[in-house]
């Protein structure tokens, strides 16, 4: 599987792991999967250290308009995404442009300093 999540209720935090090609579909399971456990408002942890993402314009439009849903009705937690490759950094632009949520949401290269990112933020927004 290439996208590996674990929720955390205790520490309200979602440890995720994206190894090789992540599609829409996958991305869409996911965020599913978060709603139905009433974690969305959790921090998220994102590796994606070795994420090869396959998108293309239409599922970044389809993507929006399924995090607008997501957000019209649960609030969202803070984002810090792990990875260093262009791909990811486009990705994750791509991705926090296209969300309404106006949580906080940030890159890093190294998972000890996303964690201590999110260590300070406010749990959700």
């Amino acid at each position: 599987m290439p996208l590996r999540w674990e929720i955390l209720h205790e520490q309200k935090l979602i440890h995720v792991v994206a190894e090789g090609e992540v599609t829409l579909k996958e991305m869409e399971e996911h965020f599913d999967a978060l709603v139905v456990a009433n974690a969305l408002a959790y921090s998220k942890l994102f590796d994606a250290t070795a994420l090869k993402p396959v998108y293309d314009d239409k599922d970044v439009m389809a993507m929006g308009a399924r995090l607008s849903a997501y957000t019209s009705h649960f609030p969202s937690g803070p984002l810090a995404v792990v990875g260093t490759s262009d791909a990811v950094q486009l990705a994750f632009r791509r991705f926090v442009n296209i969300s309404p949520s106006k949580r906080p949401a940030q890159i890093f290269k190294t998972e000890a300093k996303a964690r201590a990112w999110l260590k300070q933020q406010p749990a959700a927004v």
